[in-house]
């Protein structure tokens, strides 16, 4: 009996081996195209972020020959020429306006570039509008400065407390003193500001006839 339940099993396992070499022959070049397919695809990452590190080396080192240059009109001239798109066009676009005092149409129109692109990084985008509105001034209504700072004034953005500072500026120039203490007072308890920024709200709070709370 034993005999015949191991001719059986023997059998069994012949025709099991079989169905799997069967299978083998019939689908195997779907696991071969499988691991062609993972194989290549890790190669394609590698050669883009390759080249990725080739071109953030040459923008870079492209950017510190032009700011080698001697004159500020030859640097921004350099600046101007170098090749970018998207966060590094952002980049050149923010260098290129650090100069309001001499080329204020100048750096209002780098920094409009650069809020109207699509798609940038917060970091980019928030930091022209900030610097917009700052440059700006007076020429720009009251209203449109507002609704620029509000949009990046929320929960999450990298320029929030600036952007409050900013927009308590606005209601002194509104001639609201009594709603800009109030907003310097919740800016100065902010955990995101910096010591800085909190040390300007104290100002500004004593500046405007208020009294600046006793940390105990």
């Amino acid at each position: 009996m034993s005999n015949n339940e191991s001719f059986i099993d023997e059998v069994t396992e012949e025709v099991r081996r079989d169905k799997l070499y069967a299978g083998f022959r019939k689908y195997g070049w779907i696991g071969i195209l499988a691991v062609l397919g993972i194989v290549g695809g890790t190669a394609w990452n590698e050669w883009q972020q390759s080249q990725k590190a080739a071109a953030a080396q040459a923008f870079g080192d492209a950017v510190i020959d032009a700011l080698d240059q001697g004159a500020p009109e030859d640097r921004m001239a350099a600046l101007t020429e170098i090749p970018a798109t998207g966060d590094q066009a952002a980049l050149l676009r923010l260098m290129l306006s650090t100069d309001p005092v001499t080329d204020r149409a100048g750096t209002l129109k780098a920094l409009g570039e650069v809020v109207a692109m699509q798609g940038l990084p917060p970091t980019y985008h928030d930091l022209a509008v900030l610097r917009q509105v700052i440059v700006a001034g007076a020429d720009m209504p009251v209203a449109d400065r507002r609704k620029s700072l509000e949009s990046i004034a929320v929960a999450g953005r990298p320029y929030r407390a600036l952007a409050n500072e900013q927009l308590a500026l606005l209601l002194i120039e509104e001639g609201k003193p009594d709603e800009a203490i109030t907003a310097f007072l919740a800016l100065r308890q902010d955990q995101e500001a910096s010591q800085g920024l909190r040390a300007r709200a104290d100002q500004m709070i004593v500046a405007l006839g208020g009294t600046v709370p006793v940390e105990g």
